[in-house]
């Protein structure tokens, strides 16, 4: 048992992806529980979506592919925030919008190339077994920044993200605030890229902490379960994904569905067992 626990940590690559794959876990959870929240499933997979087009535009300048899909993520998520609240526009059709038109943008520069020498479908699908030292250092550096802006705006983001009005009454701008949540989730989605990919980037942003959800009310036991819960499956997927060769980010993710339908089932078994007492 031992042998098998050990034995993914004799490769380098996959010392930097298991490290990868717990501070990405514990980052998309923690924020989701904002997301969830706030009812933003849909923004994980928009501002995901989105950065494509930056992918796209870096290749093409000869550029970081993350610098530039964080600065097309992060524009896209102010964006989003800009046209819903001056344009009065319900938030999921403005996602719809930005993010279709964000990504048909990144299809449309890539069709007029004749050929290119990057596969960019890795980042549709995530290769955390590629991570690099560098790649490591720039995931532990975002992440931090995200940790400490979420630390320092714990309280204003609590209070508008059950009651915005009543935030506001108190004297927080809760616009300012908002903006700076989709800023956050932006950069938590540029940081998971490598590990899960466009596609799946959403979902571990939000089955961990809906799975936490269903068995808590309570927002800061919330938050450290889904925390732990993005961690086990990160992991877990991780191991899964070196003993059956599989996609490492597809292995996580079905092992975090797995996850939340288990949580439902004790949900339902608790509420039960409440009935006959």
């Amino acid at each position: 048992m031992i042998e098998h626990l050990v034995a993914p940590f004799h490769y380098a690559f996959m010392q930097r992806a298991f490290l990868t794959a717990i501070l990405v876990g514990v980052l998309c959870s923690t924020m989701g529980t904002y997301v969830i929240l706030r009812r933003l499933a849909f923004i994980g997979d928009g501002i995901a979506h989105a950065s494509f087009a930056g992918i796209v535009i870096a290749y093409l300048r000869g550029t970081n592919f993350y610098l530039g899909a964080g600065i097309v993520a992060v524009l896209t998520a102010l964006g989003i925030g800009f046209v819903h609240r001056r344009g009065r526009i319900s938030l999921d059709t403005t996602i719809g919008v930005l993010f279709t038109g964000a990504f048909a943008l990144g299809i449309f520069l890539m069709s007029r190339q004749r050929s290119y020498s990057v596969d960019l479908q890795s980042f549709l699908f995530g290769d955390i077994l590629s991570v690099s030292a560098q790649d490591v250092l720039m995931i532990v550096a975002l992440a931090l920044v995200v940790a400490v802006v979420t630390a320092l705006l714990f309280r204003a983001l609590l209070y508008t993200s059950f009651d915005p009005v009543v935030a506001q009454a108190s004297g927080m701008n809760a616009g300012a605030i908002e903006y700076v949540l989709l800023v956050l989730i932006a950069l938590t989605i540029i940081i998971s890229l490598q590990a899960v990919g466009i596609i799946l980037v959403a979902a571990l942003l939000v089955t961990p902490a809906a799975a936490a959800y269903q068995l808590t009310n309570r927002f800061a036991p919330m938050m450290a379960l889904s925390a732990l819960f993005g961690a086990l499956c990160a992991v877990g997927g991780l191991y899964l994904s070196y003993y059956l060769a599989s996609a490492s980010g597809a292995t996580i993710v079905l092992l975090a569905t797995v996850l939340f339908f288990a949580a439902v089932g004790g949900k339902q078994v608790r509420l039960a067992i409440a009935r006959r007492t």
